[in-house]
Parts: structure tokens; C-alpha cells; sequence
């Protein structure tokens, strides 16, 4: 499985907040923020900060996408 923040970048352009903002409210460095930015993966409580600076659910900031794996 891998994961995208597409929800998370989503939120914040409807909250009209930038990721600089986030970073501050959420008490997260901005190379975290860079991260994310790459779907790279980043510790639950850096999601958990996250969901608490925007008042929101972790399914709001992110999914699961399933990888398409080929049979031999």
C-alpha cells in the first residue's frame, strides 16, 4: 500500500492555510512537512499532530492507495 497527503494539501487550500502555517500550529519541522509533501512516510504522531491542529479525523489528511501487483 502506499500512501498520499493529497487530502491533507486539499484542506488546507480550503482553509485557505499555508504549509508553513500548518507546520507552526501543528509543532512539526518543515522538513516533515517536506515529507509529506513526497509521501514519504512519517511517524503516527506526526499525523496525530496534525489531525489535532486541524480539528480533524486522519482519513481527512490521508488514504491508503492499494499497489497494483502482477501475477508471475
Amino acid at each position: 500500500m502506499a500512501v498520499s497527503y493529497n487530502r491533507l494539501w486539499k484542506l488546507l487550500i480550503d482553509r485557505n492555510m499555508k504549509k508553513k502555517e500548518l507546520a507552526k500550529a501543528a509543532g512539526i519541522s518543515n522538513s516533515l512537512i517536506a515529507k509529506l509533501g513526497k509521501n514519504e512516510n512519517v511517524t503516527v504522531d506526526v499525523l496525530v499532530k496534525i489531525c489535532v491542529a486541524l480539528d480533524c479525523e486522519i482519513n481527512d489528511i490521508m488514504e491508503l492507495i492499494p499497489e497494483n501487483l502482477s501475477t508471475i
